[in-house]
């Protein structure tokens, strides 16, 4: 058991100008509580248009710049300020999210132990991730219990993770899935095949305001809902390996193919990376210590 927890905020922004400006403050006020063991503040520019740079410098004494020349998405962005990070655990955080001051102080003891990959935070009127496989993942959140709980995946959003289990997972599949969606729920999902827990701690407190910047102001809507429906097909071919389960899969590939037109396109995008997800499916076999059923029977 690790008992020296330091954390590195790490915080992707792409044109999250106004969004910074209201709470990079109150990351920094969460800062100054030291039960909550942060040591620095990363924020991680992908290549923004707008004045986030000069947002950015003004609270430059407490706060460490990276940039993207270019855009490059926000699996990029994330493996960015992880390998700029000096903390034995990051939290990340997105530019939407609002942390209570003592956020993190009732994390710290979980993260000492070694199979807890990390903790999803507790987004007001979430709880926990669970998930089911019908043939596809239909996920949904659990109740906003007391309780610590055990959750499907780590929020992409608003997560602690450690650092050393990232590098051995090799962090988010910002090759397959980019640029956005589905990257946390893959991470996740590798995790708990490899006997990784992923917990949800009520008391770690914050506000998300979901897709301040991801959505239809800054993408098309039939972009965003084919690159979310082909990251869903890809995340199934690469990491659910039970024969019966990829058998139900194909039954439901095909009626809604059959049943929505439309949904050919969303198919030949994803089967554009075939290759590659089978190459990822292989390692996913290799490494794997815990079967698809026994997940899913502990969090349908």
């Amino acid at each position: 058991m690790s008992k020296n927890i330091t954390i590195s905020v790490v915080i992707p922004n792409w044109n999250g100008a106004s969004l910074l400006s209201k709470n990079l403050p109150k990351i920094i006020e969460a800062k100054k509580n030291k039960e909550n063991k942060i040591q620095e503040i990363i924020v991680v520019d992908d290549g923004s248009t707008d004045n986030s740079v000069d947002i950015i410098k003004v609270f430059s004494k407490e706060v460490k710049l990276v940039k993207h020349s270019v855009n490059r998405g926000f699996p990029f962005a994330v493996h960015t300020g992880v390998r700029f990070a000096s903390g034995s655990h990051i939290c990340l955080l997105n530019t939407d999210v609002i942390p209570f001051r003592d956020f993190l102080v009732h994390v710290v003891k979980y993260l000492k132990d070694s199979q807890v990959f990390g903790v999803t935070l507790h987004e007001k009127g979430f709880g926990p991730a669970r998930g089911r496989f019908d043939g596809y993942l239909k996920h949904f959140g659990g109740e906003e219990g007391g309780e610590v709980a055990e959750t499907l995946w780590l929020s992409g959003g608003s997560c602690v993770f450690s650092k050393k289990v990232w590098k051995t997972l090799k962090g988010m599949d910002s090759e397959l899935l980019a640029p956005f969606y589905w990257e946390d729920v893959d991470l996740g999902y590798r995790a708990q095949k490899r006997g990784y827990r992923l917990l949800w701690v009520p008391e770690a407190k914050v506000i998300h305001a979901h897709e301040s910047v991801i959505n239809t102001n800054n993408f098309k809507r039939k972009y965003l809902n084919i690159i979310k429906e082909r990251n869903e097909l890809l995340f199934i071919w690469k990491n659910i390996t039970s024969a019966s389960l990829i058998k139900k899969h194909k039954k439901e590939l095909v009626k809604r193919i059959v049943k929505h037109p439309g949904y050919i396109q969303v198919f030949i995008a994803a089967a554009l990376k075939w290759n590659l997800a089978i190459k990822r499916r292989r390692k996913e076999k290799e490494e794997s210590i815990v079967s698809d059923e026994a997940i899913f029977a502990k969090f349908s």
